[in-house]
């Protein structure tokens, strides 16, 4: 007797984070210390207002049951709020919906928009739920590339017409990770025509809108005119108000869409904790100033790492948004043979931008979420590395 999973599953290959997490697991059971800056996991708390609304929700008797399917009222007029009041952006009820992270919608999304055969638009380099997801769902992919002659953003005339005529859907995310890129607003509108043109759900990531710096302002791709006819945008507090843990996060735009998704999640799973959705509703609803402390000491540390890496003769630039650094490995080495190098040598782990695509082999994407002490003594260590 031989058990064997689904041929779906046995086609994807481990996800490279989950892989490099068992890794350094092992190193540090060695007794090594590994400073990790692979990995965007923001590293201080929630405001104290935020948890604050936490404690008390869990401190009541009425708030441990299921919480329903779609979002308590108030959780979603606080989404709708958010929406209107940082991108100028107007929804309907019918127009969002509440997200257990942002991560599992982008996976959903593909069982309930895509049916085996059809074709997802994927960016390369590109988030690597992007590439895999569809293919749980018996779909293909078709990869459109990012370059940084063309500072990371799409051509679109680049996509053949019989695969676009095809396609069902298309990711975007801006600002970009891995690379930092900045969507344009002639981008946006680019997307949204191209969409248009072939029947294509445009789905655009945007988690990381509020960890920006020096004046920059991420905006919502739903604020161009008649972006919802074609369009759903993704969001979560994980990077915006740290609350990666927590696990919550909102799709909003296109209703069609909205609903095919809430399909998928009603057979899937039972929404939100009552104590999470509360904790969200304070998240966007309560004093917003803190994020922009909180950015001013991301900054500090982008600013820290492009000066170190700088002087060992990196090419690195500082990016106005997101979590990340994204730089070329230097001369005579892969992306692969720089990061193990790093790691062997310094016990640092900068993570090869070849697990976001062809297109990222040769790049590295370092991340500013550690605390600032071990982000100084990270670039003490690679002065090391020869």
């Amino acid at each position: 007797m031989s058990l064997s999973p689904s041929k779906r599953v046995s086609s994807i290959p481990p996800y490279a984070f989950a892989a490099l997490g068992k890794k350094i697991a092992a190193l540090k059971a060695e007794g090594k210390d590994i400073i990790r800056l692979d990995i965007g996991n923001p590293d201080m708390p929630p405001a104290p207002h935020i948890i604050d609304a936490l404690v008390a929700s869990a401190r009541r008797d009425d708030t441990h049951g299921y919480a329903g399917y779609y979002g308590i009222p108030a959780f979603r007029r606080a989404i709708a709020d958010y929406y209107r009041s940082r991108f100028g952006v107007s929804l309907d009820d019918a127009e969002l919906s509440p997200l257990i992270g942002s991560k599992e919608g982008l996976a959903n999304l593909n069982l309930a928009w895509l049916d085996p055969g059809d074709i997802a638009l994927v960016p390369d380099p590109g988030y690597v739920t992007y590439s895999k997801a569809p293919l749980l769902a018996n779909a293909q992919i078709h990869t459109f590339d990012l370059k940084p002659e063309n500072n990371w953003l799409p051509d679109f005339s680049s996509i053949p017409a019989d695969v676009a005529d095809r396609a069902r859907l298309m990711w975007l995310n801006y600002p970009n990770n891995p690379t930092g890129a900045l969507g344009t607003e002639t981008v946006f509108r680019q997307a949204i025509d191209f969409c248009r043109e072939h029947n294509i759900l445009l789905c655009h990531d945007n988690p990381y809108s509020d960890v920006t710096f020096d004046g920059y302002r991420a905006p919502s791709i739903l604020a161009i005119p008649g972006a919802k006819e074609v369009a759903i945008e993704f969001n979560s507090l994980s990077k915006s108000h740290n609350m990666a843990g927590w696990r919550v996060g909102m799709v909003v735009g296109n209703a069609t869409a909205i609903k095919a998704l809430a399909t998928v999640k009603t057979q899937i799973d039972t929404g939100l904790p009552r104590p999470v959705q509360d904790m969200a509703i304070a998240a966007l609803t309560g004093d917003q100033s803190w994020i922009a402390e909180r950015n001013a000491i991301y900054r500090e540390r982008r600013d820290m790492a492009v000066s170190a890496l700088q002087s060992l003769g990196l090419k690195v630039s500082p990016q106005k948004a997101t979590l990340y650094l994204w730089f070329p490995a230097p001369d005579g080495f892969s992306d692969v043979e720089f990061h193990e190098k790093v790691l062997a040598e310094a016990g640092v782990s900068i993570a090869p931008g070849s697990y976001y695509g062809e297109n990222g082999r040769g790049w590295m994407r370092l991340s500013v979420a550690v605390p600032t002490d071990r982000m100084a003594e990270a670039m003490e260590r690679l002065k090391s590395v020869r």
